[in-house]
């Protein structure tokens, strides 16, 4: 069976990613547990306890051994024994309380990382969003974010408690008998070349299983949003087949040269251990025929070996998790520490309540990551109150005008004023409040009709949500649904009509009462008889606001105060629909060809 070729996006991450171990991504999550560095602190100690008991493990065997059973003493072989219990019952305690304390900064740390996440999220630019599909951001947010929770709650300390395990159990094993220590040692070279192998190649690993679960999501969530298309053109069983045969396998392929090298690890381990074990008993056997070495201390040694190779063991299985915490980890700072595009500077002041005069300021604009230009030396002067409407062929700017003005980018030169204030000098937040957006496919959240209108203002009464409704004629058919204005939708909105989830837009636009409003397209998915009740809306939606419309029907921008059109990121043309049939250039050519009904 040939190997999966990955797409391109996923190699690149692959290369990107595919660097030599980085302290500074550890370095990174750490900024989390700094705000529960006591409680790691405390955990730590809990942990020196635990392993000391630990290692005293065999050394009170030993003694039992020496001084109860060999010298016929039951007295301190009860004695020893009861000691030994002791030191297990608070060994055991000790560990309960440390898992606990672990657990909850666990559980803190994935919230704040989580919160971190979404927060930074919602302020990138729409830029990163056409970038990114949504399946990847969901495994960062949840796959990756989990994956360090299991690391802080389990492994962390785990490593620590291996790491003072193998220290107290070499110093014991010093202590009781110097010669075997330096023999059991003396395997160390070959596991730790092991040791460094492993290491490399499971990286490598670890990081393509996590770039495989990251398009096994991002092809998912597609497949689950385009489920009507798919449906539509029958195409379930090709995408079932690209899926499992495809997508699916990578990630098989992956996982399983994952668990490969995995597994050849703690075999190796094994082996060694056996191998330093029957070592140490040949030779501390033919010691104790010599009587240089009690049964004790023989028996205490051949525990300490095991103690000493157990942590090694387990350090193997942690090493697993930290190589898919360092791989995850990545991902996530890679997510956090993306630029947000649009930012408010320094000092940036609130907009008061504007008028709605707009002036577009010689505005030049192109994307980060093309210098193609978008839009070329736009000129515009909009009054209070105006309504201007944006035409022009599909690509040709429109709706990158509007993005400028609700500062969804920033222009590449020139200014976009509101009031004759700069947007880049006031905060985002207090601009978008005055500011109403209704789009071509409006989104309707999971939650009932109420909540969905209450979006435009979340402290709206109930009686206010009404009239939003009625204005906009959207209140007969809300009366009509199945619990009214509670009647439940779904993400999306995908149990309602187009026309329904647009006049729901309108009147959460209405309710929330913008100074500017802006419309993309608002009508062009719609029927006609749906077009003539929001036409209706749009007289009550428009008065007294400074609008933008971007339309292709003649309907909805011949009462406009203003035409624009935009050709080739330019305005070409610019007056009333009479004034512009009249010069019969570009507008009239639309006209024409596009906007008669």
């Amino acid at each position: 069976m040939t190997k999966i070729t990955p797409p391109e996006f996923i190699t690149k991450s692959e290369e990107n990613l595919d660097k030599g171990y980085d302290p500074k991504v550890l370095q990174g999550l750490s900024i989390f547990l700094k705000p529960y560095s006591q409680q790691f602190i405390f955990a730590l100690f809990l942990m020196v306890l635990v392993t000391a008991a630990s290692v005293s493990g065999p050394y009170f065997v030993g003694l039992a051994v020496d001084r109860g059973i060999r010298a016929n003493d039951p007295v301190e072989l009860r004695n020893i024994i009861l000691i030994y219990l002791a030191i297990s019952i608070a060994q055991l305690g000790l560990n309960y309380w440390r898992v606990r304390v672990m657990s909850r900064v666990g559980q803190h740390v994935l919230f704040d990382v989580r919160t971190a996440m979404f927060t930074h999220l919602q302020r990138l630019s729409l830029s990163f969003y056409n970038r990114y599909s949504v399946g990847r951001v969901i495994t960062r947010v949840i796959n990756d974010v989990g994956t360090l929770r299991e690391f802080i709650t389990w492994a962390v300390l785990a490593i620590v408690r291996n790491l003072l395990g193998i220290i107290g159990t070499v110093a014991a094993m010093m202590a009781v008998n110097f010669k075997l220590s330096l023999l059991t040692f003396a395997v160390l070279p070959v596991m730790v070349w092991g040791t460094l192998a492993f290491r490399s190649v499971a990286r490598k690993n670890y990081r393509k299983v996590r770039a495989a679960v990251s398009w096994g999501n991002s092809v998912l969530a597609e497949n689950v949003n385009g489920v009507r298309v798919v449906q539509a053109f029958s195409r379930q069983e090709w995408n079932f087949k690209n899926f499992s045969g495809y997508v699916n396998r990578y990630f098989l392929e992956t996982s399983l040269d994952a668990a490969w090298v995995a597994s050849l690890f703690a075999p190796m381990v094994d082996v060694l251990g056996a191998l330093a074990t029957a070592l140490v008993v040949y030779v501390g056997g033919t010691a104790l025929f010599g009587e240089v070495l009690t049964a004790g201390a023989l028996i205490t040694f051949v525990l300490y070996i095991d103690r000493f190779f157990e942590p090694i063991r387990d350090l193997s299985r942690r090493f697993d998790t930290l190589q898919s915490t360092i791989a995850g980890g990545e991902r996530i700072l890679e997510l956090l520490k993306t630029p947000i595009e649009v930012q408010d500077v320094e000092n940036s002041r609130e907009l008061p309540p504007i008028n709605g005069a707009v002036r577009f300021d010689n505005v030049t604009f192109h994307y980060s990551d093309d210098p193609t230009l978008v839009l070329d030396r736009i000129q515009l002067d909009v009054n209070p109150g105006e309504t201007v409407a944006l035409v022009g062929e599909t690509g040709a700017g429109k709706t990158t005008i509007v993005k400028l003005l609700a500062r969804f980018h920033d222009p590449t030169a020139g200014g976009v004023l509101v009031d004759g204030v700069d947007l880049r000098t006031v905060t985002q937040r207090s601009l978008r409040e005055q500011m109403g957006m209704v789009l071509q496919d409006p989104f309707l959240f999971s939650g009932t009709v109420k909540e969905n209108i209450l979006f435009g203002r979340l402290n709206a009464t109930e009686n206010e949500v009404v009239a939003a409704a009625k204005a906009v004629g959207a209140h007969e058919f809300i009366s009509n649904l199945k619990n009214g204005y509670e009647t439940t939708v779904e993400e999306g909105g995908a149990t309602l009509s187009v026309g329904q989830r647009q006049l729901i837009s309108f009147a959460r636009a209405l309710l929330a009462n913008p100074r500017i409003l802006i419309l993309d397209e608002a009508t062009s998915s719609v029927d006609t008889q749906t077009e003539h009740i929001i036409q209706s809306a749009l007289s009550i939606l428009l008065k007294g606001r400074t609008s933008f419309v971007i339309a292709h029907r003649l309907s909805t921008i011949t009462n406009s105060d203003k035409i624009v059109v935009i050709d080739g990121g330019q305005i070409v043309e610019m007056g009333t629909h009479v004034e512009l049939l009249g010069l019969q250039g570009r507008y009239f050519e639309l006209y024409k060809t596009g906007f008669q009904e």
